[in-house]
């Protein structure tokens, strides 16, 4: 009766007579969130728009589902005494960190804001994107970087640079266990560039953001080079000189489009396989690819040809586009679910693998086997590229990655020989006998230690000396090592090649095939982790 009456009495004194200061109290909330939510201050969003760029807000606004974003650390501020930066402080610190949806499935994000303290990176800063990747981990799900920052803020000193320890850290205890993306929207130098470095896929954005470990006055001091920042560390750079990053966008809105059209492919953990969608088998013969090789084996083709014919309609998200071009990798679904495709480009270098291509390959080898993405290959390869370059700069440790990393793949495997298959590269690319579960070969495929012209010059060289017309010779024994060993019915023969197929039938004989492989496992020896060879 008394704790009703506590309760429900209208004329309990604490109920009444408290409610202005209630109202005060939400006032002088809703005036902090306010505070927080201009960032560095109205002149500082305007000079940002000016270049132009998106604030840290904008940008997450763009990025989650409507009305999904939920701020955590909103009224987090810094806690420096030097220098005079207990005078100047900012609810928030410079990031903007919180969980949503994309797409409808959970996220955990920061956004660096370049309008306070140049997005620089603080104890508390710190402590923010440590705290959504431990709960990203807790849960699960993906964590996508929005980076915009001059790097460690110096007034902090040696704690800043702790700070940043702490995300390497937590990226490197994250890595295979949750996807994590990286967006450079601004700036990113220094120790700054080692936590995207880390993480599964780097987007940058043309003409506004840039990553270097020192700036182009170090250079300058210290080598004496003449560089400006687009040059030494630009999108442009890095997309096609350096491999760092793996989209080079025109605007951040298309950066942004390219991380959800990322996420779509992947499972949210290592746990969980990417999601499907809905599809009935119906007509899948391709006709088109029966006339789409060219009638001499040296004449260049474009092998994205065959990837949009064998894939689901306009699926294909390429990675790296602009690296290493000799090789394709990217994701694609086929009937609906998602995969990760490599393939050998014959129309660059004529598709031989080298230094870039190798590591290229074997990074996105080792994502798809961390997040349960089954992988095709299509392999179209003379063998590795000679020279001296290429061997004073290790090619055969780059040339292992790839190797090392299909070897080590779980994930289902399927290889589709369209042409040549030369020596130890035929190896390399996903072969039987590295664990490929099926193979298939077109009736164009040669599959042999080196090509005819080379074969006929080491295994007839008496016959082809010896002969009255050598040039006439010549040509026979290649055309004689052709019809014995340049073909896929040695290898099918022995069931290194599951079944050699008309190229019209391969869309429906993958379709098959990775059904059939839905519920693989593998159960590899029992080890802390393997020492893959860098």
């Amino acid at each position: 009766m008394l704790k009703s009456a506590f309760y429900l009495s209208p004329n309990f004194p604490i109920l009444h007579g408290q409610t202005g200061i209630v109202n005060d109290k939400i006032k002088a909330l809703k005036k902090k969130r306010e505070e927080a939510l201009l960032g560095g201050g109205k002149a500082r969003i305007e000079s940002q728009h000016k270049k132009g760029k998106l604030t840290a807000r904008e940008r997450l606004h763009f990025l989650m589902d409507e009305g999904s974003f939920q701020e955590i650390g909103m009224l987090v501020s810094h806690r420096s005494t030097d220098f005079g930066m207990e005078n100047e402080k900012y609810p928030g610190d410079g990031v903007v960190t919180g969980y949503g949806t994309i797409n409808g499935r959970l996220v955990y994000v920061f956004s660096q804001d370049f309008t306070v303290f140049g997005g620089s990176l603080s104890e508390t800063h710190a402590e923010k994107i440590c705290k959504i990747m431990d709960l990203a981990m807790k849960n699960g799900a993906p964590v996508v970087g929005l980076n915009d920052s001059g790097g460690a803020r110096i007034q902090e000193g040696v704690v800043s640079l702790g700070g940043y320890a702490d995300i390497f850290y937590r990226n490197t205890m994250a890595s295979g266990v949750v996807p994590q993306i990286s967006a450079i929207m601004g700036p990113c130098a220094g120790g700054a560039v080692y936590s995207p470095a880390i993480t599964d896929f780097i987007l940058m954005v043309e003409n506004t953001s840039y990553m270097f470990v020192t700036g182009p006055n170090v250079v300058k001091t210290v080598t004496h080079e003449e560089v400006t920042s687009e040059e030494l560390g630009g999108a442009t750079t890095h997309a096609t000189k350096s491999g760092v990053t793996h989209f080079a966008c025109p605007n951040e809105i298309e950066a942004i489009q390219n991380v959800k059209k990322l996420l779509s492919y992947m499972p949210q953990n290592c746990e969980d396989t990417a999601p499907s969608l809905p599809y009935e088998i119906k007509n899948e013969l391709r006709e088109e690819l029966n006339t789409l090789m060219p009638d001499n084996s040296s004449q260049p083709y474009d092998i994205r040809e065959v990837i949009d014919h064998v894939i689901d309609a306009g699926s294909f998200l390429e990675v790296h586009k602009d690296f290493a071009e000799n090789i394709v990798v990217g994701f694609a679904r086929l009937a609906g679910r998602s995969i990760g495709i490599v393939a050998n480009q014959p129309a660059f270098l004529a598709g031989v693998l080298d230094i870039h291509s190798s590591t290229k390959g074997a990074r996105f080898v080792r994502f798809c086997d961390s997040f349960n993405i089954p992988l095709l290959v299509f392999e179209d390869v003379p063998g590795f590229l000679p020279g001296t370059d290429q061997e004073w700069n290790a090619i055969i440790t780059n040339g292992a990655k790839l190797l090392y990393a299909f070897c080590e793949a779980t994930v289902p495997r399927i290889t589709v020989i369209t042409r040549k298959a030369y020596g130890g590269a035929y190896d390399v690319m996903n072969s039987k006998h590295i664990g490929a579960d099926m193979n298939f070969a077109w009736p164009t495929a040669e599959i042999a230690v080196m090509g005819a012209k080379g074969a006929a010059e080491i295994i007839f060289k008496r016959e082809i000396t010896s002969a009255e017309d050598k040039e006439a010779k010549w040509k026979e024994m290649e055309l004689m090592y052709s019809d014995i060993f340049a073909n896929p019915y040695r290898a099918a023969e022995r069931g290194f090649i599951d079944e050699v197929i008309e190229p019209s039938e391969t869309r429906l004989k993958l379709i098959y095939a990775f059904k059939m492989l839905e519920n693989k496992v593998v159960n590899n020896p029992r080890k802390k982790h393997g020492n893959i060879p860098l």
